[in-house]
């Protein structure tokens, strides 16, 4: 298929990975890069619009869309082991059918599309998928990486040991590192891509590493979310909707969207394990426009309420 690069979807081009291990992050760099070179090119006098445009830009992504725009204050400084062992999760993977199940996104809910898989909110779909990627590929990179699956759909007690929260808190109680995908909500209700830290210990570098990666919550997000009090750290992918939702919608693109989604998760946690850049590679986010930082390097560690326990009017094990 040959492609107009002004026009061209980049999905539809053919840039994504399949599954192994490769040299992916330079040529997916340089296409970010000219569709951010593009997007931000503007005479000595720009309009007003071409401003906003540019603005958008900078926190917006081609494939997960735009950015978390609240205010990052946290930094994650705490190293982890290069081998710790990292608990992947799907978010709202218990609490189907009851409070918290997740967005049905845009397409079901605006769009009147039927359901992904009948019985479960979309957003639980494509969580899914993605943890099963992100663990896959990252076995094959080395990780010490694996997935947790409720036996139920619905749980509703969170206490119950075998919530997310739950296997999710007596993993980080270990020593290891528990992360949730989610999709955020559709509409003025969602708020973007982004990391929501774990709260039951000082801010990690995979943590940090994340942000770089796909942009960041406040700590105490909505005063400290289930999954962050236990010690889970949450990464909300995009809002579903848009290009991202007909990307992972469409059949002939899905499985592409798919590997750049867990392929820039899968690199994130290497950074965030090594002290040196992986591959010798720098991710095509942390470069140009698209690394806009939050905070300074040098702004001091941020208090946070470490040890946060559970909040005994909880219902659900996944309200976010």
């Amino acid at each position: 298929m040959v492609c107009d690069p002004l026009v061209c979807d980049p999905l539809v081009c053919g840039w994504l990975a399949p599954r192994q291990p490769q040299r992916w992050g330079k040529r997916q760099g340089v296409l970010l890069l000219a569709l951010v070179a593009g997007a931000l090119a503007s005479p000595a006098a720009p309009s007003a619009q071409a401003q906003t445009q540019a603005q958008v830009f900078a926190t917006a992504d081609p494939l997960t869309g735009v950015r978390s725009p609240l205010a990052k204050n946290w930094i994650g400084l705490r190293p982890l082991p290069p081998q710790t062992e990292i608990l992947v999760l799907a978010g709202h993977a218990d609490s189907q059918g009851i409070a918290g199940s997740g967005t049905a996104g845009a397409a079901v809910g605006r769009a009147g599309y039927a359901p992904m898989q009948p019985g479960i909110s979309d957003e639980l779909f494509w969580n899914l998928a993605v943890a099963r990627e992100v663990v896959a590929r990252g076995q094959q990179r080395g990780l010490a990486i694996r997935f947790y699956e409720p036996p139920l759909r619905s749980i509703a007690n969170p206490n119950d040991p075998r919530t997310n929260w739950s296997v999710g808190q007596r993993h980080f109680e270990a020593g290891g590192y528990a992360l949730e995908i989610h999709f955020d909500a559709y509409g003025p209700d969602g708020v973007g891509s982004g990391v929501i830290p774990a709260l039951r210990a000082p801010f990690s570098l995979l943590d940090e590493s994340l942000a770089e990666a796909f942009g960041a919550y406040p700590m105490g997000f909505r005063g400290g979310l289930g999954g962050p009090r236990r010690g889970l750290t949450l990464l909300e992918i995009g809002k579903l909707e848009g290009s991202l939702e007909a990307s992972l919608r469409d059949p002939g693109r899905r499985d592409q969207a798919l590997a750049v989604i867990a392929d820039r998760v899968v690199l994130a946690l290497q950074r965030g394990l090594a002290p040196q850049p992986v591959d010798g590679l720098a991710p095509a986010w942390s470069t140009g426009a698209l690394n806009q930082p939050d905070l300074p390097v040098a702004a001091p560690q941020p208090t946070a309420p470490w040890g946060w326990q559970r909040a005994a009017s909880e219902g659900s094990s996944s309200q976010f």
